[in-house]
């Protein structure tokens, strides 16, 4: 497309990674990531294949561990940093992890759940010689990394993605939102994710900079987008609308794209943005995917609010009934995607991925229609996901946990709508006969086994909705909960 190019890399004293105000070369990042693998192989003696883990915050040593991995031709497994010990284990242990890289900051989780980890060494040590400044070779055909996403049995799946998925999601995005030679990317969304580790890759790709930051605070990133030369940001909507209402200052006039992902947008704050000029796209992704699917642009968002877009190049998407048949325009079904960027499978989980990948399409599980022009509408994500500020949580997993409380007889979690973080967890809970309990003492038990930002917020004690042969009636748990609540 005109316009919209991919330049090649030929100055390596380009600015790559912005950390903590300091700006990185090319040729530095380089070198620091060989001498990275080199000390990583030294400790490990890593095979081509072995799949190692990063639990580590948005910093340099994330980088420069994610291109030695790459380096010494290992898959890498993001984790969550925000995950317990028991959630970190299972995953580390599902995808039979060789090794945890982490720093200070997450060295005593890591010892925790991981048999054998490695603390990335300080930069100062990065001094020494390295078998591994060349660049090596990359066969596009392998496995780069599992990204760990929610599934409907309650337990995360693995995400097999290839360097031929990660190379062509980050072609098509380019050849769709513009790739130019001074763009910086700021990253401030978790690199354990697909969508921050995709911003690193893809900038490395196009020989564009990353400014990292090592979590979310508005403050800050307002100060950023207002003093630094940014000309991109990945953002969900809960963190776009919490930087709107404490903005006091313009961001600088370079920035020229806002990409929203992860979860619906209210069409109110894309309203907000249109009428403040502030350059908003709409987009669709998922893990199983390589990140982008589909992405409406600023002027097409004016035209058609609600829409997500086209899908992106190397990328086709139908809407099938729940026969696989495909449908007509404006009809609504499930979304299904095939291409370049479609994921290889779940890891160690074959039903799994015969039920996501049939007959050469990814069935996600979302619910949306193609217009007559063929631009995306997405009604409902995964029918019973809830997104909290940009996190994907299952009930499944939320009422599998509190289940094990021996007071409880069972649990249906699902959510509410929240101003601040799109939607909170929420949980009605029945009691086994002669036990009490309060919604402290769930939130403390709850918290033993999940995340924080999975733990239910609010709770209600009432028998659960049921049909006639027993299934649970999630449909009707909204109103058991208010009802529940109304009488205490």
């Amino acid at each position: 497309m005109s316009g919209r190019t991919i330049p090649v890399n030929s100055m390596p004293d380009k600015t790559f990674i912005v950390d903590k105000g300091s700006e990185l070369s090319f040729a530095q990042v380089n070198r620091l990531a060989s001498m990275t693998a080199g000390l990583i192989q030294d400790h490990s003696q890593l095979q081509p294949g072995d799949k190692v883990g990063i639990l580590m915050p948005n910093c340099l040593p994330f980088v420069l561990t994610l291109l030695a991995l790459m380096r010494l031709r290992v898959i890498v497994v993001p984790l969550n940093t925000r995950l317990t010990v028991g959630e970190l284990q299972w995953q580390i242990d599902k995808t039979r992890c060789k090794l945890v890289i982490c720093t200070p900051d997450t060295r005593d989780k890591a010892a925790q759940c991981a048999k054998k980890f490695l603390l990335h060494p300080p930069e100062s040590r990065l001094n020494q010689p390295s078998a591994f400044d060349d660049y090596g070779t990359m066969n596009l055909a392998d496995d780069i990394a599992i990204i760990h996403t929610s599934g409907t049995s309650g337990r995360p799946k693995a995400t097999r993605l290839s360097y031929s998925n990660i190379y062509h999601s980050a072609l098509a995005s380019a050849q769709t939102l513009g790739a130019l030679p001074k763009d910086r990317w700021l990253c401030v969304l978790p690199l354990y994710h697909v969508g921050g580790l995709s911003i690193i890759l893809r900038s490395l790709i196009y020989g564009t900079a990353v400014e990292l930051l090592p979590a979310f605070d508005v403050n800050n990133v307002n100060r950023v987008l207002s003093e630094h030369p940014i000309s991109i940001v990945s953002l969900v909507p809960t963190m776009l609308q919490r930087l709107l209402d404490a903005k006091q200052r313009d961001w600088n006039p370079r920035l020229r794209l806002v990409l929203l992902g992860g979860e619906a947008a209210r069409p109110s704050l894309i309203e907000r943005c249109l009428a403040e000029n502030i350059p908003v796209a709409a987009s669709y992704g998922l893990s199983e995917a390589s990140s982008q699917v589909a992405t409406a642009l600023p002027h097409e968002l004016c035209v058609k609010p609600g829409t997500v877009g086209k899908p992106l190049p190397f990328t086709q998407v139908v809407i099938a009934d729940d026969n696989g048949r495909m449908l007509a325009a404006d009809a609504p079904g499930e979304v299904l995607v095939k291409g370049a960027t479609v994921m290889r499978g779940y890891h160690g989980d074959a039903a799994a991925t015969d039920q996501a990948l049939r007959d050469g399409w990814l069935h996600t599980g979302d619910i949306g229609y193609l217009d007559t022009d063929g631009d995306l509408f997405i009604m409902q994500r995964r029918s019973d996901l809830i997104i909290s500020g940009g996190e994907n949580i299952y009930p499944a997993e939320v009422e599998a946990a509190l289940r094990l409380h021996p007071a409880l007889d069972d649990a249906l979690v699902f959510d509410l709508p929240d101003e601040q973080w799109g939607q909170r967890v929420a949980a009605l809970v029945q009691l086994k006969t002669d036990k009490t309990i309060d919604a402290k003492e769930l939130i403390e038990f709850a918290q033993q086994h999940l995340a924080r930002y999975k733990v239910p917020r609010e709770f209600a004690f009432a028998v659960l909705p049921r049909s006639a042969s027993g299934k649970v009636l999630r449909s009707a748990a909204r109103q058991a909960f208010h009802d529940a609540s109304a009488r205490r």
